[in-house]
């Protein structure tokens, strides 16, 4: 059932602009898929999409684009960040990412398919997300390579 529904999420958002997991539920409820939020939610996150900007708004995209690039360029990096983030700071080990409501998934998920030194590890909610570094001064020179790529 689940590979079945995973691959109806997945031609539900090439085939809908999907930008919200609200919508991608009643698609899916649409389609005969028995689903709850939860459900939609550990979907996403286990096909690996990420919400991104487009000419027409942002949607859901999976990790493989139409056009056969990978979601996990350093372009595609630099635009999701670009587009997402709002500020960048840092407190102690702790680097906080302000993001655009509902964008902070999109922005932690290309932050985690790149390498960086001294992250321990990054959580991520809505409109924020967190980077624990080993030290302070990791954190501060994150938060500066980082702030390059935000709108701030």
């Amino acid at each position: 059932m689940k590979n079945s529904r995973h691959q109806a999420v997945l031609e539900l958002i090439e085939r809908y602009p999907i930008d919200r997991q609200e919508d991608l539920l009643t698609h899916l409820r649409s389609a005969g898929y028995d689903v709850t939020q939860a459900t939609v939610s550990r979907d996403i996150r286990a096909l690996g999409l990420v919400k991104t900007a487009t000419p027409t708004g942002y949607r859901y995209l999976a990790p493989s684009t139409p056009a056969g690039k990978s979601a996990h360029t350093q372009d595609r990096f630099e635009t999701i960040f670009r587009e997402s983030v709002v500020k960048v700071d840092y407190a102690g080990h702790t680097v906080l990412v302000r993001c655009y409501s509902g964008m902070a998934n999109a922005a932690c998920e290309v932050f985690d398919s790149q390498t960086w030194q001294d992250v321990v590890g990054t959580l991520s909610g809505d409109d924020t997300f967190f980077i624990l570094m080993r030290s302070e001064a990791a954190a501060a020179a994150i938060c500066k390579e980082l702030a390059a790529y935000a709108r701030t």
